[in-house]
């Protein structure tokens, strides 16, 4: 075997080594949790919001009793705002973000996670039903349709209501000072079409 071809095996295997490794590469970007990923990470170099728009259609944030820090069972303080509104009534996101979470259990019921600008999670829970299609790592854009107002959860048998929280890194904070200033800058959920 002279030199040069014992050079063009290992060159032509590196070569097919290199192309797979690209083509992985490509296969790997093109898949919805590597294209959540990166969005989740822009997203979170964001700054939080300051003020937000009511999820619940038709509802005004003047309307929403703060009921952050209210008794519940077990001992709990309630981590969130809760908004009534009829049943089926159309819950939005409030922001841009990335669906991290479709769940049908625990307190929440059927809850939908969305983690959204200053990594923040923004919690939509005791929904009566999903959105049709919404999925784990969809990016929504505010007014993206999540789901309808339920009793879902630990809320069966209560008037039916939107739980909507807000988590940040250091835990949950109360979202009713940000519905005010929402309703105030005149921000309301504008319904998107998917």
């Amino acid at each position: 075997m002279s030199r040069t071809s014992s050079l063009v095996l290992p060159l032509a295997r590196w070569t097919l080594v290199m192309l797979a490794i690209a083509l992985a590469g490509y296969w790997t970007w093109r898949q919805p949790w590597m294209q959540a990923s990166a969005e989740a990470w822009r997203l979170a170099r964001l700054p939080a919001p300051t003020a937000l728009p009511v999820p619940v259609e038709g509802v005004r944030a003047r309307h929403i009793a703060d009921t952050w820090g209210g008794a519940r069972s077990g001992g709990r303080k309630h981590q969130g705002v809760d908004i009534f509104a009829k049943r089926g009534t159309p819950v939005h996101s409030a922001t841009h973000g990335v669906v991290i979470g479709v769940k049908d259990y625990g307190l929440g019921g059927k809850q939908v996670w969305v983690i959204g600008p200053g990594g923040e999670r923004h919690y939509y829970a005791h929904l009566d039903d999903f959105a049709p299609g919404i999925a784990r790592f969809d990016r929504v854009q505010p007014g993206t349709l999540l789901g309808h107002v339920g009793d879902t959860g630990n809320a069966r048998g209560t008037p039916p209501h939107l739980h909507y929280g807000i988590y940040a890194m250091s835990g949950a904070y109360n979202p009713w000072p940000l519905l005010q200033a929402g309703d105030r800058t005149g921000s309301a959920v504008r319904p998107v079409r998917r």
